[in-house]
């Protein structure tokens, strides 16, 4: 893990007397006059054109193969053989197999989710950096040419040290995310690990126009589509539909009617804490209605449990789609044109260059909350389809904040 520099402040040149101070503001003024945009185009100059030349990378080294999700799945599987179906296995093998393989998917598919996001955050966090750093740079300047206080500089060096700060959190996010990959890709080699970074895309697929149960699906059917889907609960339909065959609808009846009247002879729960009770013995010990009544419960339970997670994994699939869209095509093409806005007036002499950076960290905070709603939505996308495929649904995550972004730094002037 290589943190980036610093920053540390270089010495500046102190006048000796007035003369000397009104020589170094003169040569300020006059340096920053020869770039069209003053500050912000003379750094850029300087930073592009250094003392010594930096050494030019081969342009023929092969780049890694891309890693896609398809790619990642397969790669995965082969440390996974307990995820494979045998021909010889009976129905209930089969179906906790394909449990455990539709938890699987669900844990890849969130593992590179959370890596290629976790890479663009670091971007957007270096780049914010760099924008805290160029105004502290010209920071130093404005105060060597007499024109800031020692006060105004520290104010934008704090800056810079947030943002160097939230660089290094969020470098250290992206490994621990590229961490977590490898482990479930079975990578154990040092240095294929580390190309797996390079592996990975440069951003997340696009969130698409509307959010879809998926094919063949209409939103009445959810439920019944998730409740279809679980092998196990099949399993437990199966074993109650003959555990109730064995009892007669007289039996069931007399119980259901037991039942009704212990309830109703319960005392006030806040009063008394005690438990509805049966005193009918022919009924306790007839164990093949014991037996029905209780697969009996344990199915309505299971099936409750999978109605209820069809419901919330879809809410939160459009409430996090929703978020996304507006993120995406609301609050950063807002902060893009405000950011327009702000050269636009600086071009006219109208705002400062620390006015221009402040507007730029701006954007790349936006660009940051989008990155994360979109990651949100994906991930709860692979819930949903987890879902259908038979795996549980264990709840939402933390929304993220789309006001914010990963990275937020304060705004400075």
């Amino acid at each position: 893990m290589v943190l980036p520099a610093t920053g540390a402040m270089a010495p500046q040149e102190r006048p000796a007397d007035i003369a000397r101070a009104r020589e170094i503001w003169r040569r300020a003024n006059e340096r920053v006059a020869e770039f069209p945009r003053g500050h912000v185009d003379l750094l850029r100059w300087e930073a592009n054109n250094p003392g010594d030349a930096a050494p030019v990378a081969d342009g023929n080294s092969a780049r890694p193969e891309a890693l896609d999700v398809a790619q990642a799945l397969r790669m995965s599987l082969r440390q996974r053989p307990d995820l494979f179906t045998h021909a010889d296995m009976n129905a209930l093998a089969t179906g906790a197999v394909r449990v455990a393989y539709a938890r699987h998917v669900r844990d890849v598919q969130r593992a590179w989710v959370d890596a290629v996001s976790a890479r663009q955050s670091w971007r957007h966090a270096s780049d914010i950096w760099d924008a805290t750093r160029t105004g502290s740079e010209l920071g130093q300047r404005m105060v060597v040419a007499g024109n800031w206080s020692q006060a105004r500089l520290m104010r934008e060096q704090l800056l810079e040290a947030s943002a160097w700060q939230a660089s290094v959190n969020a470098q250290a996010t992206a490994l621990a995310a590229q961490e977590r990959l490898a482990q479930l890709l079975g990578l154990w080699d040092a240095q294929a690990v580390a190309q797996l970074g390079e592996r990975l895309p440069a951003g997340l697929p696009a969130v698409p126009p509307r959010a879809v149960p998926g094919e063949g699906l209409s939103e009445s059917s959810l439920e019944a589509a998730v409740l279809r889907a679980d092998p196990l609960l099949a399993q437990q339909r199966i074993e109650a539909q003959r555990e109730l065959a064995a009892v007669s609808s007289a039996r069931r009846q007399t119980w259901n009617a037991a039942v009704d009247a212990a309830l109703a002879a319960m005392p006030d729960p806040s009063a008394t804490p005690t438990p509805p009770h049966i005193g009918d013995l022919s009924l306790l010990r007839d164990h093949p209605l014991e037996r029905a009544t209780r697969a009996e419960a344990r199915l309505l339970r299971a099936a409750s449990e999978r109605r209820s997670m069809a419901r919330q994994a879809w809410a939160q699939l459009q409430a996090r789609h929703a978020s996304a869209v507006h993120a995406q095509n609301v609050v950063a093409q807002l902060q893009a044109a405000l950011e327009q806005e702000t050269l636009l007036r600086y071009n006219g002499m109208l705002q400062s260059s620390w006015e221009l950076l402040a507007s730029a960290r701006e954007r790349m905070q936006s660009l940051d909350a989008a990155l994360q709603a979109r990651r949100d939505y994906w991930r709860a996308q692979t819930d949903w389809q987890a879902l259908l495929a038979g795996a549980d649904y264990t709840g939402p995550d933390s929304l993220s904040n789309a006001g914010t972004g990963a990275s937020a730094m304060p705004a400075g002037h």
